[in-house]
This record gives C-alpha cells, sequence and structure tokens, in this order.
C-alpha cells in the first residue's frame, strides 16, 4: 500500500508519500508545492494541479489523506479552501480514495493528544518513520503526519 498525505495551502501544499513493505512504513518522498506568490491566484492553483498531477503519476499511490480545512478568520481563507478543492479534484481525477481528517484528530492519533504541540506531532512523526532527521519543511511533516494518521487507521479498524 502506498498513500500520499497532503497539507494543503496555497503558496505551499506539503506532501509526505509512504509505503507500506513487510509491514514496514518507508517513507519514499516528502516536501512542498510551492507556488509563485507573484503570480495571479488562477495561475498558483493552476501550478499547484499539475504539480501534484505529476507527483501522483510519479509515485502512483493507492490511496491519500487530506487535512479538513479548519475555519479561521483570515484574509488566506478563502485562497486556502480553493486549492484544497484542486486537491480534491486531482485526487478524483485519479480515482484515489481519500481521507480528511480535522487537526486534532491527526494530532491526537499521531501523538497521544488532540491538543499535542508541533514538536510532539514531529516526534511522534520521526519515531514512527525511524528519522534520524526531522522532515523540512514543516508543511511536509505535517503531510506525513496525516498519511500516519491514514495508515494508523487501516492498521486498526
Amino acid at each position: 500500500m502506498r498513500i500520499i498525505g497532503i497539507d494543503p495551502g496555497l503558496a505551499r501544499v506539503g506532501y509526505g508519500i509512504i509505503d507500506i513493505q513487510d509491514e514496514k512504513k518507508i517513507l519514499l518522498d516528502c516536501g512542498v508545492i510551492e507556488t509563485n506568490k507573484d503570480k495571479k491566484e488562477g495561475n498558483r492553483l493552476y501550478e499547484i494541479f499539475n504539480d501534484l498531477n505529476e507527483l501522483i503519476e510519479h509515485w502512483s499511490p493507492n490511496i491519500a489523506a487530506v487535512e479538513k480545512f479548519f475555519f479561521y478568520r483570515s484574509s488566506t481563507t478563502i485562497s486556502v479552501v480553493q486549492a484544497r478543492g484542486v486537491i480534491m479534484m486531482v485526487l478524483a481525477s485519479k480515482n484515489i480514495q481519500v481521507s480528511e481528517y480535522a487537526p486534532a484528530h491527526i494530532k491526537l492519533t499521531i501523538a497521544g493528544s488532540g491538543k499535542a504541540s508541533k514538536k510532539e506531532v514531529l516526534e511522534a512523526v520521526m519515531y514512527d518513520l525511524k528519522l534520524n532527521k526531522p522532515p523540512k519543511p514543516d508543511d511536509s511533516a505535517d503531510a506525513l503526519a496525516i498519511a500516519l494518521t491514514k495508515l494508523n487507521e487501516e492498521c486498526f479498524t
């Protein structure tokens, strides 16, 4: 089984790709899709569309896990929701099953508390994937936590 975890955003979309081989979790790739802030929003959304399509074609994940958008009163709220819509559209176009998780659920599943700090979640991700150093940038670490949430759900349901 191969999973892609996605942390949506307009400026940066975090992604993490994990493979399960002989009951071991193997980190294949993680990083960010970064859009050019000087471009118009529509062009930035198209960058996400293209780059995510390329990632999926390269890694061929079976399933996806995406962070649910939590409403914030911010000037970027609509942009993030639009980016998330592009992400969901790409996954649907590839017939990839998607699970969605709220931030508190991810923290609870990964670190044992729905109010876990970013540091606690990062440490849990590193432990679970047997990493010697933290994945960078933070958006990719968050995406790995999202993917691990789905994997833990698969293993225990």
